[in-house]
């Protein structure tokens, strides 16, 4: 009872769980950068952090070609994992979508990822 007590008390000094990630843009404006060009691989992706506690999955098809999707899968909200095997999975119930166009490849999912519009300025990718 007492060892209990005492995890319990040890875990409660630790404050809140960090807030669950949202997929989207946050509080990111038309502008404000996303990540650069050269962290996103190619035939991959990655998920970046964005203000206001969101996330946003940033893909490379091809090289040179990146696109951006908010990670929430339509089914439930549960983010993605970012491409593997040429395709993007949720990891919850395992809708599958293209990482080229977001379209949703295999269900429960009935619906695709929504696309977010962002552009290469330099090195960097850029919210449009």
């Amino acid at each position: 009872m007492l060892l209990l007590c005492g995890l319990a008390a040890a875990l409660g000094a630790c404050g809140e769980p960090a807030p669950r990630k949202t997929g989207g843009v946050g509080t990111a404006r038309p502008g404000d950068r996303v990540t650069s060009a050269a962290s996103v691989p190619v035939g991959s992706g990655v998920l970046v952090d964005m203000p206001g506690n969101a996330q946003l999955l940033v893909v490379q098809p091809q090289s040179g070609e990146f696109r951006a999707f908010n990670p929430a899968c339509p089914h439930v909200g549960s983010l993605v994992n970012p491409p593997a095997g040429g395709v993007i999975t949720c990891p919850l119930h395992g809708s599958a979508f293209d990482p080229s166009s977001g379209a949703v490849r295999k269900g429960p999912a009935t619906s695709g990822l929504t696309e977010v519009a962002i552009s290469v300025s330099g090195q960097d990718l850029l919210l449009s």
